[in-house]
């Protein structure tokens, strides 16, 4: 499976709610580093089936989102119940998603 495959496959597990950091998509994926997980979601052309917009940093804050920058990132994510302890990062401590893959 294509690196890019692997990483598309990890995002659309992320269930409604949730969020995974770039750094856990990465290591489920078997990729070395994160940069390329953000790389492969920029290029993402079906955010509907790969939520893209699930994957935040490390602390918690938006980083950049190809379809429509952090504060459309930030209005869907609330609109899926995340909850934020500022305002553009999320509560990790609620919302991250731990992964059993």
């Amino acid at each position: 499976m294509h690196t890019f495959e692997k990483i598309y496959t990890v995002v659309s597990s992320i269930p409604e709610g949730k969020v995974m950091t770039y750094k856990q998509v990465a290591n489920i994926a078997g990729v070395k580093n994160p940069r390329v997980v953000g790389f492969a979601l920029r290029m993402n052309k079906n955010p509907t089936h790969i939520p893209c917009h699930r994957v935040v940093g490390s602390n918690g804050h938006l980083t950049g989102y190809a379809f429509g920058g952090t504060s459309v990132k930030k209005s869907i994510l609330e609109k899926e119940g995340i909850h934020f302890s500022g305002n553009e990062q999320v509560d990790l401590a609620t919302s991250l998603y731990i992964s059993t893959q």
